[in-house]
Formats: C-alpha cells, structure tokens, sequence
C-alpha cells in the first residue's frame, strides 16, 4: 500500500496546519484548503483517500461540498469537522452520507483513531485499469486502441478511453451521469447538459461491438445512469 493522502479543508489555519502536522508524523501525505471554493475544486479533482471537512467555512458551505462529493465520489471516505452549538449541521452532514465527525476541540488522539477507523472500514479504491477484455477482443487503454480477435482494430479517443476506463474500474455499481461528468469530464453538472454523457456512451458502444438494441457490456439503469459488465459476468 502506498502513502495514504489526507484532504484537509479547514479555514482555521492554526487547526488545518495542527491536523497536517499530525497525520504527517503517522505517515500521511496532505492536501490543504483553506476555503470552500477551494476545498470544492480539491474534493472534485484530486485523488485522495480521505475528506476531512469543516462544515463553516467561507465561499462555499461545507454541506454543499458533503453533497457534491457523494454525488460524484459515492464511496469516498469522509469526516466532517463542527463545532459544540452546531449539532443541526452535524445532523445534516451524517445524513448527507458523512462517515463519521469530530467535535471541536478535539485532541490530536481522537482525531488520528477516527482517520484509522474510518480507512479500515472504507472500501479500497478501485484500481486503475490498462486493458480491458471484451467478449471478441481487447480494449488496450495504453495504446488508445481496440483490438478484435478477427484481426480488426479500430481507435479509442481519448475521451471515449477515460469514460471506459472509469466504467471498467467501477464494473458492477451503477454510475450516474453527474459522477461521470465531474470524474470524467472534471466539469460540475448543474452547469453542463449531461445529454453529452449519453451520446459518448452510444459511441463507445459502437466501438466496443455492444449493441445498443440489446447491451451486454455498458448496461442503461433507467434514471440511475450505467453499469459496466465485465467479461466474467456475462451469460
């Protein structure tokens, strides 16, 4: 297992310096923010194993970051951060899917035991993919080509590649069309038509030989988005 890396969104820099200093003596790697815009935009396009969120912080609330990380990151690990009077927003936050939360002040003890718990029980993050096996063939990701067994190639664009790749390594959960905008195209989908999403998919069926009359690899959950068969799973 490599490093682990930690996001910390905090606009209290003696308590987001406090927290890095700890978590980098037990062997952490950090990221910081100090806003919520910039929490927002670290939480949407970085890679990290854990979120540790401030529920107050200015520019943008900590719920709406909660919020829009569950929509995009649905098994990220999360804990949020409140103070004493704020119980409401605690509330809110565990509803909103948070894993766990500490309560301001905590000690350094407290917060450490709840970073370990919360990675133990977390799922482990997908692993990346290179090749792809298809029923008749291969998608090399590497090399941005697909290979069929009858001796016919074709191009994988790189976009089409990335959506692919992202439904391969999530292969059995169902993933919406917001998480594939903002994993995929790194773009928030309250501000893009996601019909986009849609079209790439038809493509990339194309491509892969999936019939679009009757799919048997990327597979349309109505109103939910798309789930990725892989080559074991199929019938």
């Amino acid at each position: 297992m490599g490093v682990r890396q930690i996001l910390i969104v905090e606009d209290d820099k003696a308590i987001r310096q406090g927290i890095a200093d700890a978590l980098t003596f037990e062997g952490f790697a950090t990221l910081q923010a100090a806003n919520g815009k910039d929490g927002m935009d670290l939480a949407l396009r970085r890679e990290y194993d854990l979120l540790l969120l401030d529920l107050v912080l200015p520019g943008v609330d900590g719920l709406e970051i909660l919020e829009a990380v569950r929509a995009g990151r649905p098994t990220q690990p999360v804990i949020i951060m409140t103070a004493k009077g704020e119980e409401d927003d605690r509330v809110k936050g565990l509803k909103l899917g948070a894993d766990d939360y500490v309560v301001k002040p905590f000690s350094v003890k407290e917060m450490l035991a709840r970073v370990e718990a919360v990675l133990r029980r977390s799922p482990e993050r997908p692993s990346d993919v290179v090749e792809i096996r298809l029923p008749d063939g291969v998608a090399d990701l590497s090399k941005g080509e697909i290979r069929f067994d009858d001796g016919v190639s074709c191009e994988l664009p790189e976009r089409e590649g990335e959506l692919l790749r992202y439904l391969a390594k999530n292969a059995g959960r169902v993933v919406s069309r917001d998480e594939l905008m903002m994993r995929v195209w790194r773009l928030n989908p309250k501000r893009v038509e996601t019909r986009t999403i849609d079209v790439h998919i038809g493509r990339l069926r194309e491509k892969i030989r999936d019939d679009a009359a009757d799919p048997k690899l990327i597979i349309t959950i109505r109103g939910k988005g798309y789930t990725f068969k892989t080559e074991d799973s199929q019938e």
